[in-house]
């Protein structure tokens, strides 16, 4: 009874899936009669929308920015995150419009270029790369025109929940060259990749869960993937980190690659595992403060906490048992993970 029930949950999931998908392609023969910049101008509207009635969402960012932005008013931070949301529905109409607006012709009339010099020559030696950025401004971009210009670039990425939707965005992405690799199960191919002297792309500013290695990130311990670390290690290779930010409500971005960390630096850290990681959150950090507004801050970054801040209320909580005190007692809120709902 329950392979019956979960045999027809997944026919319906599939029959949603595609009903989805089709309102979607419905819904692009409309955009495609706009110019892009009447789409991004909608986009902006339909951004502070989602600010104004996706109340978890919000929520969530106006906590994520109080806590990484203890100094700023109120004011600034509802401004900043309403903002966030504004780029957030600008990407969408980014990722539509990209195959049909950039060419090998035209590219400068999109995109300027800011200390990229060294990782585009890096990149051409074909002696392996990690290139890591964040949900931050327009990060499908990078990829994009790496694809274009025939670099030998993989990025790691994790399908949709949607298949269909997810193939008919790969197949966009791929039509420039760009390659992809489904980041579950991606490890041995990633390893054989760089040491091919393949240049990898990553998303690093995911939640890692309980697993992940904890480094300071606005001012509060992240879970980070460890892999990315691992790999510089293991096939000795630099990492650069970079950002696409977009220049005003434009479908025109600065491209810029703000930090390398090259082998030697870690040579002789005692935890390189530790330190690369850390070290290119912190650049990371670094872009996201020159302009809060493009990063996205309604997603769970910290979601997990470290095991010494879970032990720290507990232990509180049971002295305060014993004692027959509370912590409300004391003018002190219940202590609780932060990003949690």
């Amino acid at each position: 009874m329950a392979e019956v029930s979960e045999k027809r949950r997944k026919k319906q999931n599939l029959l949603r899936d595609y009903v989805h998908y089709v309102l979607m392609r419905i819904l692009l023969i409309f955009i495609y009669q706009l110019n892009v910049q009447t789409s991004l101008n909608l986009a902006c509207f339909l951004g502070r929308m989602l600010w104004r009635f996706y109340h978890r969402g919000r929520n969530r960012a106006i906590e994520n920015l109080r806590a990484s932005f203890p100094e700023k008013s109120e004011q600034w931070i509802r401004r900043i995150g309403r903002r966030s949301f504004e780029h957030i529905a600008m990407l969408a109409v980014d990722i539509i419009y990209t195959p049909r607006l950039v060419r090998r012709s035209n590219w400068r009339q999109y995109s300027r270029y800011k200390t990229a010099e060294r990782a585009k020559w890096l990149v051409k030696e074909d002696k392996g790369l990690l290139m890591i950025t964040a949900h931050y401004g327009n990060f499908e971009i990078m990829g994009y025109l790496l694809g274009l210009f025939g670099f030998n670039v993989y990025s790691v990425a994790r399908p949709l929940d949607n298949r269909f939707i997810s193939k008919y965005l790969y197949r966009l992405r791929r039509q420039a060259g760009q390659s992809i690799i489904d980041k579950k199960g991606a490890s041995e191919m990633m390893q054989k990749l760089t040491s091919s002297g393949a240049t990898l792309c990553f998303i690093a500013d995911q939640d890692a869960g309980r697993k992940g290695v904890f480094v300071p990130f606005f001012n509060r311990k992240a879970s980070t993937y460890k892999s990315i670390a691992l790999l510089a290690i293991t096939c000795n290779i630099p990492i650069g980190v970079g950002y696409s930010r977009r220049l005003g409500n434009r479908f025109f971005f600065e491209i810029c690659m703000n930090r390398i960390i090259f082998p030697h630096e870690w040579a002789d850290k005692q935890d390189p595992l530790y330190w690369i990681t850390a070290e290119y959150t912190k650049a990371i950090e670094d872009f996201i403060r020159e302009d809060p507004t493009q990063y996205w801050w309604l997603h769970r970054r910290w979601r997990h906490r470290p095991k010494e801040e879970l032990a720290q209320p507990e232990q509180e909580n049971s002295q305060s048992y014993f004692t027959g005190e509370t912590l409300a007692a004391r003018g002190q809120p219940a202590a609780r993970p932060i990003g949690s709902q």
